[in-house]
C-alpha cells in the first residue's frame, strides 16, 4: 500500500482568462479547454495536471495523489475509516473529469479536500507547451510539489504521516514550523508551513532546463507585482527558483534542480539554516513582517559558508552521495 506522488490539482477561481495567460504564457503548460467553466492545463503525457474551475474563492480546491496499486484505493479507505474520517468513493462521471480509472475523496483536518487515484490516463497527442521550453521534470516524480498553510501541525502530522504514509524529509522549527515529507525520490512531494493560517500557500513545478525558469523570471518581471520571491536557492532541496504570484493569490514556485534522495535509506533530520541559501527576498513581506530576519538567516548562512554539494542535474550522482552518506549527501 502506498501513496507515490503528486499528481495533480484543483483550484477555484473566476479568473479564467488570468489563469489561461498565467499557467500557459508564464508557467508553460499546455491549456487544454474542457469547455464550459473549466480550464484544464497539461504538462506531460498525462491528460491534466491541473484544473481551474469557474467559481468563486480563488483557493485549492482539491489535491490529487496517486497510489500505486487499484487495492490502495480500499486499503486507505479503510484505514482512514476507523480512523473516524468520513471516505467518499468517487463516482464514475468524478472519475472521468478528472481523467483516472478510479478515486476516492476525504478531507484532512484542515478541511483540504484530498483525492486518491488510480490509473491516470494518458493523452494520445504529444505535450505542446504553451512557450518555448525544454519541458517538466515529473514522470515518477509526479507534477511537482504542494504547500499548505496549517494552524495546528501537531494535528495535522499524525494525518498525512500515520494515515497515509507521507514520509517526513526533514523539517526546521525557525524561523516557523516547516515540515516535508517525500513519497518518491524528490525531496519533497508535499509540505506544511506553521504558519497560523489556513489555506493554499504554493505549489512547485520543475524546468528540465535552468534557462526555462531563468526565462520565465525575465517574462514575470514584466508584469507589476508578479514575482514574489525573487530567484534564489533553498537549502534543503537544493532547488533554483523564483515564485510568481498566482491570480488566486497563492503562490507558484518555477524551480529547476531539485534534490533527488533515495527514500529507503533517508533520515529525516531538523534543518538550522533557514529556507535558502541566497535569493528568495519574499518582496511581498515587510522588514518588519519578516523579511529582514529570513534574509539574516540567509546572511549568516553564507558567512559560515554553508553551500550545496555541485552536482548540477545528475540523478545518479545524487543517488551515489546518498548511499555515501545516509542522508542525500549534504
Amino acid at each position: 500500500m502506498a501513496i507515490i506522488a503528486l499528481g495533480y490539482l484543483g483550484v477555484r477561481s473566476d479568473k479564467l482568462d488570468d489563469w489561461s495567460d498565467f499557467a500557459g504564457k508564464l508557467l508553460g503548460m499546455q491549456k487544454i479547454d474542457r469547455g464550459g467553466k473549466a480550464l484544464a492545463f497539461r504538462m506531460d503525457d498525462k491528460m491534466q495536471r491541473l484544473l481551474i474551475s469557474d467559481e468563486p474563492g480563488e483557493t485549492l480546491a482539491f489535491i490529487g495523489f496517486e497510489v500505486a496499486e487499484k487495492d490502495d484505493l480500499q486499503l486507505y479507505a479503510a484505514r482512514l475509516d476507523k480512523a473516524g474520517v468520513t471516505v467518499n468513493l468517487g463516482t464514475r462521471e468524478l472519475a472521468d473529469r478528472r481523467f483516472v480509472g478510479d478515486l476516492i475523496w476525504f478531507e484532512d483536518p484542515g478541511g483540504n479536500r484530498v483525492e486518491l487515484f488510480h490509473a491516470p490516463m494518458i493523452a494520445s497527442d504529444p505535450f505542446v507547451p504553451g512557450r518555448p521550453i525544454d519541458g517538466f521534470k515529473t514522470g515518477p516524480l509526479g507534477m511537482g510539489h504542494a504547500v499548505l498553510h496549517v494552524k495546528d501541525i501537531e494535528v495535522m502530522m499524525p494525518f498525512y504521516r500515520d494515515l497515509l504514509d507521507f514520509h517526513v524529509s526533514d523539517y526546521g522549527l525557525k524561523p516557523y514550523g516547516l515540515y516535508f515529507f517525500h513519497l518518491n525520490q524528490r525531496h519533497h512531494s508535499f509540505a506544511m508551513v506553521g504558519s497560523g493560517q489556513l489555506g493554499f500557500h504554493h505549489f512547485m513545478v520543475e524546468f528540465q532546463n535552468l534557462d526555462d525558469v531563468g526565462q520565465g523570471y525575465d517574462l514575470a518581471q514584466l508584469e507589476e507585482g508578479r514575482v514574489a520571491y525573487t530567484l534564489g536557492r533553498h537549502t534543503n532541496d537544493y532547488m533554483t527558483s523564483y515564485y510568481a504570484n498566482s491570480p488566486s493569490g497563492f503562490f507558484v514556485e518555477n524551480g529547476w534542480g531539485g534534490r533527488l534522495i533515495e527514500p529507503e535509506t533517508w533520515e529525516p533530520h531538523e534543518t538550522h539554516d533557514g529556507p535558502s541559501f541566497w535569493g528568495h527576498e519574499r518582496l511581498y513581506l515587510t522588514e518588519e513582517g519578516g523579511r529582514k530576519r529570513l534574509r539574516d538567516m540567509r546572511l549568516d548562512a553564507a558567512a559560515r559558508g554553508v553551500r550545496a554539494p555541485q552536482v548540477a542535474d545528475c540523478p545518479w550522482l545524487f543517488g551515489e552521495l546518498a548511499k555515501q552518506t545516509g542522508s542525500g549527501g549534504k
